[in-house]
């Protein structure tokens, strides 16, 4: 039986996306944090740990991008979850009850077209959306609300005062799976690093013609600020390719070259998105 770590509490889409990955043999273990998590698998607690990187209706989330480039640790796996919002309170509350509703700001902003219907409430961001759930249980105030999933309002006895709230239907989540050593396998197909280049002109475009000379796809690209270097910036990259591949290597070789900081932060098999 491997550990695998999460952040939040049972009911998460976190949870969801671990279960949904992994098979039965497992024993997982929430914590508080994002950072908890990766530490948890840098001091070995957990083998793995599961963490959302990014959002069809809200972006990047930054602090994960973050902590993948301050940590040794790599990705190893991703999972899509689906993600539904509902509008929970306790027993016997009702939609005309509510005053205040707690969840995670990005499950406000992924709500936000249901929620502007409600100008009276008052919205307060928390933990995450399993957090917020299991938080207005304990206060038992018919007035309050939070925003999670079905399997939060099972857990936690409320009641779905309204299903299906987030905005965008195909409203999705991209979860990564982080473990402690870069793994290799025939299957995998996707590759993540972060760079940074020289502040002056032409150097990103510099850095990015080896994605084009050497035929790889570039999936995607992030950039995030470099702290105490105003204006410079790191940049996030996915790409198809596999780590063995000669192209890749050459094209890998020449990155470090030409980059100011060069961290390979992954190899693994994606996933075809939902």
């Amino acid at each position: 039986m491997i550990k695998v770590g999460f952040q939040g509490v049972s009911g998460s889409f976190s949870e969801e996306a671990l279960f949904n990955y992994f098979a039965n043999d497992i024993e997982t273990i929430a914590f508080h944090t994002f950072e908890d998590v990766f530490i948890g698998v840098e001091k070995g607690d957990i083998l793995y740990g599961i963490l959302p990187i990014e959002n069809s209706s809200t972006g990047a989330i930054s602090d994960v991008y973050d902590l993948l480039n301050q940590y040794n640790l790599y990705i190893v796996g991703e999972k899509y979850i689906k993600v539904r919002h509902n509008l929970l309170g306790v027993k016997n509350s009702q939609l005309s009850d509510i005053k205040e509703v707690y969840s995670h700001p990005q499950a406000f902003e992924q709500s936000k077209d249901y929620l502007n219907q409600f100008t009276n409430w008052k919205l307060i961001p928390y933990y995450n959306t399993a957090k917020s759930a299991e938080y207005i249980s304990q206060l038992n105030n018919k007035e309050i609300a939070a925003i999670g999933s079905r399997k939060a309002s099972e857990l936690y006895h409320l009641n779905l005062l309204a299903e299906n709230i987030n905005s965008n239907k195909k409203n999705t989540t991209r979860f990564v799976v982080v473990g402690s050593s870069l793994e290799i396998n025939q299957d995998f197909n996707k590759i993540s690093m972060v760079i940074s280049t020289h502040h002056k002109a032409g150097a990103l475009f510099h850095v990015l013609k080896n994605f084009a000379e050497n035929k790889l796809n570039l999936l995607k690209i992030e950039s995030r600020p470099i702290k105490h270097t105003p204006w410079e910036y790191y940049f996030y990259i996915d790409f198809e390719g596999h780590l063995e591949d000669p192209i890749v290597k050459d094209a890998i070789a020449h990155l470090e070259k030409d980059c100011t900081h060069f961290k390979l932060l992954g190899h693994y098999k994606g996933e075809l998105q939902l």
